[in-house]
């Protein structure tokens, strides 16, 4: 079909159908990146209809992919992988090589090449980050230790995945005959790139520290939101371009590497929030551009291949996930969250398909193969998270083992024998160690109050440990973890997690064990905090900059210590 405007048809009709049947999928309580996929399908070359242009939509695309991954590094945090690296960095990458793995192996029996089936199973083997932070935000689980954990887990992909975009080009090299009948030397080609982006990451991480926040300072100083947008979104996109024609490194890379240096700046948090809408609309380009390369044939013409691909994303991922989890002496409930934060793929594997393609390495089967996957594993995705729960009663009703695996007997899940009395009559059991706790947690050893700290992070409870504290790990919505911390000879309760699951039960697990004891909540907001004044029968705080510091000062006051 012809078009006088291809750019600005593309456009109107991509975002457009995104806007139509993102709404649909939300509707229907499916992600709306369902919805953005499915646009792609209805505007591209494999189904009636209307035609967008296809090249236009890759270029659109590859500035999604610049934005997107100019977002990942703004946002990229290395405290949220540092609280949970012990189990976060080895598992991820086991659970990458497990994933990689069984594509490589179902690839090898469909007669696939090596080059094809490395890439195939590195596309099954990286979860979406979008995806996961959306679930999780909706279930208020972000901030659990199964959130944070999946988090973690995501960030350690994310890493992996930019070195496998960087290493890929040279293998893809190696591979291919060169024109003489020989195939390239690999520890070259790999020691040329490595030595191009040392390059590159030396030069942005030397000059970029120091030039990009003056260039910010400079442009912030004229009070035009649209210029420091417009000087965000240019740095990023430049910055691609330039390190993909200069160095040799991928667009994706180049701005991931971007958008880290940009965080070191003072004006981090506004680059993020004043780029977002952009980023946003070139990311649903993004993915309205994948779907106008899937071919839904594939589903009738290859069920069984499709049935494959989501057996590895569904089913082998999960159970590597929630294996590896298991074996961190996590509880199965957490191991589950995990497993179903994983049970999907997403924009890296998109990225991965592309690059495959582009270097010859993956046929078209292989692509369709994938997005067929990624589009059915995403819709599938919210349904994991709602079975994690029941999946984990009717285990433990039905399997002694599954029992065991949810109160498995652990060091760290009861105090010493060799705590001190102080610690287990007329204490403080401060429940969560987040920003809250921690502050209450330090004004408490300073008025020299004993207190014990309950909270599911499993690595922070062992450093507390080693700090001297008295701590107990474990979900303090389970009884068991309230008996462990004395809560029938305590003086208060601190509930210092915001948003807390579970706040009912431990309100009436302390309220059962101790009639009298007094109990302090932090909420989210006004509203929550009226309600749970009810439910607690108790003093709850809800101010976000002072509560912290206004719940110390109630606990010290109730002790007859200054403040």
């Amino acid at each position: 079909m012809e078009h006088g405007t291809p750019l600005i048809s593309t456009i109107a009709l991509a975002l457009g159908m995104a806007l139509v049947l993102g709404v649909l999928a939300a509707r229907l309580k499916l992600p709306a990146l369902v919805g953005y996929l499915l646009a792609g399908i209805v505007i591209g070359p494999y189904t009636p209809g209307f035609v967008a242009d296809v090249n236009i939509a890759m270029q659109l695309a590859e500035i999604g992919v610049m934005l997107l991954m100019f977002g990942v590094g703004l946002h990229f945090s290395l405290d949220d992988l540092l609280r949970v690296r012990k189990i976060a960095i080895p598992g991820a990458i086991l659970q990458i090589a497990v994933a990689t793995g069984l594509g490589m192996l179902v690839a090898h029996l469909w007669d696939w090449t090596f080059g094809a089936a490395l890439v195939f199973g590195l596309s099954l083997s990286v979860a979406s980050t979008v995806v996961l932070l959306r679930a999780l935000q909706s279930r208020g689980a972000l901030t659990s230790i199964g959130g944070r954990i999946a988090v973690g887990w995501l960030v350690v992909e994310d890493l992996v995945m930019v070195v496998v975009l960087v290493l890929l080009p040279p293998i893809a090299q190696w591979l291919a005959p060169s024109e003489t009948g020989a195939q390239s030397n690999l520890a070259l080609v790999l020691l040329i790139t490595l030595v191009k982006v040392s390059a590159f990451v030396a030069l942005m991480l030397a000059l970029g520290r120091r030039v990009f926040p003056k260039i910010l300072w400079q442009v912030a100083r004229t009070n035009s939101r649209e210029l420091f947008t417009l000087c965000v979104i240019a740095a990023a996109v430049s910055i691609a371009f330039a390190a993909a024609h200069l160095f040799g490194v991928s667009f994706a890379l180049g701005a991931f590497i971007a958008g880290m240096v940009m965080r070191e700046s003072e004006f981090s948090h506004r680059a993020a929030t004043e780029s977002l809408p952009l980023q946003e609309a070139f990311a649903v380009l993004f993915f309205v551009s994948v779907g106008m390369l899937f071919d839904p044939m594939v589903i009738l013409d290859k069920p069984l291949y499709v049935l494959a691909v989501l057996a590895i994303i569904l089913v082998g991922k999960s159970i590597a996930a929630a294996a590896l989890v298991l074996m961190f002496r996590y509880r199965l409930g957490v191991a589950l969250i995990v497993a179903a934060s994983l049970a999907q793929i997403g924009e890296f594997s998109f990225i991965l398909v592309g690059l495959g393609v582009t270097l010859g390495m993956l046929p078209v089967e292989g692509q369709n193969l994938i997005l067929a996957g990624a589009l059915i594993s995403i819709a599938l995705n919210p349904l994991m998270f709602r079975l994690a729960q029941p999946v984990t009663d009717w285990l433990q009703r039905h399997s002694a083992t599954a029992r065991h695996l949810e109160h498995m007997d652990d060091p760290l899940a009861e105090l010493p024998l060799s705590t001190e009395d102080k610690y287990l009559s007329g204490q403080v059991v401060v429940v969560g160690y987040g920003r809250v706790g921690q502050a209450i947690s330090g004004a408490l050893i300073d008025a020299g109050i004993p207190h014990v700290v309950a909270d599911h992070n499993r690595e922070l409870v062992e450093r507390l440990r080693r700090k001297g504290m008295a701590v107990v790990y474990g979900d303090a919505a389970s009884p068991a973890v309230l008996v462990q911390a004395h809560i029938a000879r305590a003086s208060m309760l601190v509930i210092a997690a915001p948003g807390a699951l579970g706040l009912q039960h431990m309100v009436e697990t302390a309220r059962a064990l101790n009639s009298k004891i007094e109990i302090l909540v932090c909420s989210v907001n006004k509203e929550e905090a009226a309600m749970l004044e009810k439910l607690v029968e108790g003093k709850v705080f809800y101010s976000e900059y002072e509560m912290a510091e206004n719940m110390a000062c109630h606990v010290l006051q109730r002790y007859g210590k200054a403040i």
